[in-house]
């Protein structure tokens, strides 16, 4: 693929060697931070409103509000179907451009769809929170307590308890889309939260840090590798190692599907895929030609992904979607 990058967007893998990426070891009490941290987090009332904003001939959208932990109080978007009970619910996370509308086409069944906006971000922009991917994810780095991305994953839980203390119906049928930034903070939040289903995770971020760190990119981890250049970068990584989403992925047994890249300048490949392959449940991928990247078959493989999600979520068994194959998808469990 012709590129004008100082770097192959490959990273010299091959799609047998992207299946082969893992990731390292688990810190000893990474479950046991992350069970604390869901706790504290849900201790918290969302307290959530609601403002009317627009009307389709489907949908009724509206601005959201709610608290999430540490005192932050978050904004983002709620849409709802005019008709019928909401029986089905969404938290529909962002990349690390962040989101400033909803998305009105959603995949698979109706469904009330939360997009919050994660803190930093657009309607949950604070004046002592960073708005740029670069000085986002390396806010607070210098802890586990106070690395951004654990409010980060906070806001999502916040989000599902905002979502159906609205819509109760939800509560059994709850859903998680995110990709990139939000694919990553989606595979660090699912594991510890038992109201969520199923999960599709589109060109994930943050899996396999170490390895990470070592690939140039055009992304958030470039932040991280020049950040570490002036850091010590063993206190840096002892720190990431509680945020490595393909760590999690090991205790993430929810279905998952994944959706990832061969070719990304901004999130590499290797980590996506590490993030893929370390899914503890029932799991299916879709593997697209190119991530963050313009390319001649790009809304055909959109087109795909948007229906491959649809069935996704309305299978009543994944079983036969995961075991399932055709030449544009790599399928297991």
């Amino acid at each position: 693929m012709k590129h004008d990058y100082d770097f192959d967007p490959t990273y010299g893998y091959d799609l047998d060697a992207l299946l082969q990426v893992g990731a390292p070891d688990a810190p000893a009490d990474f479950e046991a931070f992350w069970r604390e941290t869901y706790e504290q987090a849900m201790a918290v009332p969302p307290r959530p409103t609601v403002t009317q904003i627009d009307q389709t001939d489907r949908l009724t959208v509206y601005e959201v509000d709610f608290d999430s932990w540490g005192g932050v109080r978050l904004g983002g978007w709620l849409t709802v179907p005019r008709e019928g009970d909401v029986m089905r619910g969404i938290v529909f996370g962002h990349g690390y451009g962040g989101r400033d509308k909803p998305d009105l086409n959603v995949p698979g069944p109706p469904a009330a769809v939360l997009f919050p906006c994660i803190r930093g971000f657009h309607r949950s922009a604070k004046p002592d929170l960073p708005s740029t991917a670069a000085r986002h994810v390396i806010h607070g780095i210098k802890s586990r307590e106070t690395y951004l991305h654990r409010g980060s994953v906070a806001d999502v839980w916040a989000a599902a308890s905002a979502l159906v203390e609205l819509y109760p119906g939800a509560a059994d049928c709850l859903d998680f889309i995110g990709g990139s930034f939000c694919g990553g903070i989606g595979a660090l939040a699912l594991p510890w939260d038992d109201r969520f289903r199923r999960a599709a995770l589109r060109v994930p971020s943050f899996g396999n840090h170490p390895l990470r760190v070592t690939l140039p990119c055009r992304g958030s981890g470039e932040a991280v590798r020049a950040y570490i250049r002036h850091h010590s970068a063993d206190a840096v990584l002892d720190v990431l190692a509680y945020f490595d989403a393909a760590v999690a992925a090991r205790w993430l047994e929810k279905p998952t599907l994944c959706q990832c890249a061969l070719f990304d300048p901004k999130v590499p490949p290797p980590g996506q895929f590490a993030v893929y392959n370390c899914l503890a449940g029932a799991r299916s991928m879709l593997v697209r030609k190119a991530g963050h990247f313009d390319y001649p078959e790009q809304a055909e493989e959109d087109r795909m992904l948007h229906e491959h999600t649809a069935a996704w979520f309305a299978a009543s068994d994944v079983t036969s979607l995961a075991d399932a194959r055709d030449e544009t998808s790599v399928n297991e469990r």
